[in-house]
């Protein structure tokens, strides 16, 4: 309904400026005809009757923008029309009037307007107007203007047959074309409805897919991308319409062949995080035109490669336990006698300071060595865990309290972000407190015990994240990618077993631990914790994952 009404709302605006546009017509030619030849047409009664019509349709135009009742104004205007159309005929000659075809044309703007019988009403209205006129005028009730001689009523009778047929014809055609072009715009209409709808159901398809999806032309440049491949890239598609498709990944875009081509290619993201996606590439094809350009789409498999690293590490790490359990119990007992003979042999034979030098040697490496195994067999040997619902931040507090106050770490600057007072998770407390020491007598290390270290507890959706940022000089680059494997110390004196036990209690408490660094600035190890209430839903599940983290 509401269409209907926008329409006849176009069409009375399209007839009052056509109206003016065919009165200006009408002056013009007039004036010209009276200007060119000898007539008996009133100039200035013509003028005024132009006049009044102009008057007249700029009212309408008034009423059009104020009066929503169109039908009606429809009506008024077609009518007022047909007033002023007979006066114009009237002036310019009655039977010889040059301007007989406004007539025809007021039916048809009926038949555009108004239901069709209206239009065979307009043509009967417009018959009766002007046979009247010309009967009025033949008998000499109005005067008459025309410059002809005055015509017999045989003539006058075939002027108005003529023009009845002319009348009846028009309103009939028009009124029948009208109605055809009114069923073709309902069926357009209906068209567009379905293709807006195919167009809307696409569109969804294309978003509601879990891939995302990017298609370009034949030289590659983005004509689209999905709302998934906006996610995954981490990019509005307004940065991404228009670019060339290779701007957006660091490894080589996989090439065409006749069915797809599959890759795995890197991207990074505008937050600077390295990204891993499985790319497929196809051709987009339309029939009649061929390849119009290409459709790339893609996955994220970030997690999966994360996940598989750290796999291999646990594979590695179980490995490494099973040898330095074998080799503890091997090692140990010979390094305990020769411990022993050396002390021994101090105390009853005499050296000299060359020979006392070399027993110092033995006896410390003795003990590094010794200590090495103390830390093969700490790694190797199957733990136990006691869970409990524990506040993460007086567990750290307790470690950082005896960080301050123990004396490598007199000059150090501790800063504490906590975003929450309490951080209640399901741990084994001393195990916990271990990790800690661990992490942050590292830190202290990589400073020197002059930096800076920047503690910070928030809330990630179910998780507690955790964090320990030092301002040392980072983690190698070769480093960085086994820093929780075993021997991997970069610290003098170390044995390389720190980190790693560290990795194995927290993934026996079903945490994950993962470090952040550039060389040069700082290193950052993040623990994630479930919230207690999410870890207390599977309570039994602690033990089977510290079973497996135990390898």
């Amino acid at each position: 309904m509401g269409d209907s009404k926008f329409n006849e709302s176009a069409w009375l605006a399209w007839l009052v400026k056509a109206r003016v546009a065919i009165i200006s017509f009408l002056l013009a030619v007039e004036l010209l005809i009276v200007n060119l030849t000898i007539t008996n047409v009133p100039l200035r009664l013509f003028e005024t009757a132009i006049v009044a019509w102009f008057a007249v349709s700029f009212f309408f135009l008034v009423l059009h923008a104020l009066w929503e009742e169109h039908k009606i104004q429809a009506l008024t205007q077609i009518f007022t029309d047909l007033v002023f159309v007979t006066a114009v005929v009237y002036v310019t000659g009655g039977v010889d009037t040059f301007f007989n075809f406004l007539y025809p044309l007021v039916i048809i703007a009926a038949s555009v307007l108004l239901p069709r019988y209206w239009a065979y009403l307009t043509a009967a209205v417009s018959f009766i107007l002007f046979g009247a006129l010309l009967e009025l005028t033949f008998f000499e009730r109005l005067p008459s203007f025309q410059s002809s001689p005055r015509a017999d009523a045989k003539y006058l009778l075939l002027v108005l047959l003529v023009n009845l047929a002319v009348y009846m014809a028009v309103a009939h055609l028009s009124s029948m074309l009208v109605a055809k072009l009114r069923q073709a715009g309902r069926e357009l209409q209906d068209k567009s409805g379905e293709l807006l709808s195919l167009q809307a159901l696409h569109e969804n398809v294309i978003h509601s897919i879990r891939s995302g999806l990017v298609t370009t032309d034949l030289e590659g440049r983005i004509t689209l991308v999905n709302a998934p491949g906006q996610k995954l890239l981490e990019r509005p598609a307004s940065s991404i319409y228009g670019r060339h498709i290779s701007e957006l990944f660091i490894d080589r875009l996989p090439l065409f062949e006749a069915s797809s081509s599959h890759g795995e290619m890197r991207c990074l993201t505008p937050a600077g995080s390295e990204k891993t996606f499985g790319v497929t590439l196809t051709a987009l094809t339309v029939p009649e035109h061929g390849c119009i350009g290409y459709v790339y789409t893609f996955e994220d498999r970030t997690e999966l490669r994360r996940l598989e690293r750290e796999i291999g590490m646990r594979e590695r790490l179980a490995a490494v336990g099973r040898l330095a359990a074998g080799i503890a119990h091997e090692i140990r007992n010979p390094l305990a006698s020769i411990a022993g003979s050396i002390k021994v042999l101090a105390q009853i034979a005499p050296f000299n300071e060359e020979q006392q030098t070399l027993l110092g040697i033995i006896t410390r490496e003795s003990t590094r060595l010794n200590a090495i195994i103390s830390d093969f067999l700490a790694y190797s040997r199957e733990k136990s865990y006691k869970f409990s619902r524990l506040d993460l931040v007086p567990l750290l507090e307790d470690a950082l309290v005896l960080l301050q106050n123990s004396s490598h770490a007199l000059e150090l600057k501790i800063v504490r972000c906590y975003s929450a007072k309490s951080a209640f998770v399901v741990v084994d407390a001393d195990r916990m407190k271990q990790v800690f020491w661990n992490l942050l007598e590292n830190a202290v290390r990589a400073v020197e015990g002059k930096g800076t270290l920047t503690i910070s507890i928030e809330s990630e959706g179910d998780y507690w994240r955790l964090s320990i940022r030092d301002t040392g000089p980072g983690i190698p680059s070769g480093l960085a990618d086994k820093i929780f494997e075993p021997f991997q110390s970069k610290f003098e004196g170390g044995t390389g077993l720190g980190l790693a036990i560290v990795y194995q209690i927290v993934q026996a408490h079903g945490a994950r631990i993962y470090a952040h660094s550039g060389e040069g600035a700082g290193a950052e190890f993040v623990l994630e914790f479930l919230h207690a209430r999410a870890a207390e839903i599977a309570p039994a599940s602690a033990h089977v994952q510290a079973e497996a983290a135990h390898g």
